[in-house]
């Protein structure tokens, strides 16, 4: 299972049951994926993506960091 949180544009922000416990948020586009951490917000990984576009999602999850802390607590609970 693999939740949306957010959708922005091209991008799909997401969680996968059952993985760590750090709190992160799964990007996607097309072929391309990305991981962050959230607490603090910091690329953990990154499959395609340029350094332009990394830097755009890491700003998009910084922007919505409170909703996407909010919805991995109710999702991890």
């Amino acid at each position: 299972m693999s939740p949306t949180v957010l959708r922005l544009g091209a991008y799909r922000f997401f969680f996968y049951s059952r993985e760590e416990s750090k709190p992160h948020v799964h990007v996607e586009e097309e072929n391309n994926t990305a991981k962050f951490w959230i607490e603090p917000v910091e690329l953990a990984e990154s499959h395609g993506f340029s350094t332009r576009q990394l830097n755009k999602i890491e700003q998009l999850v910084e922007d919505n960091v409170q909703l996407i802390i909010k919805e991995w607590r109710g999702f991890h609970a």
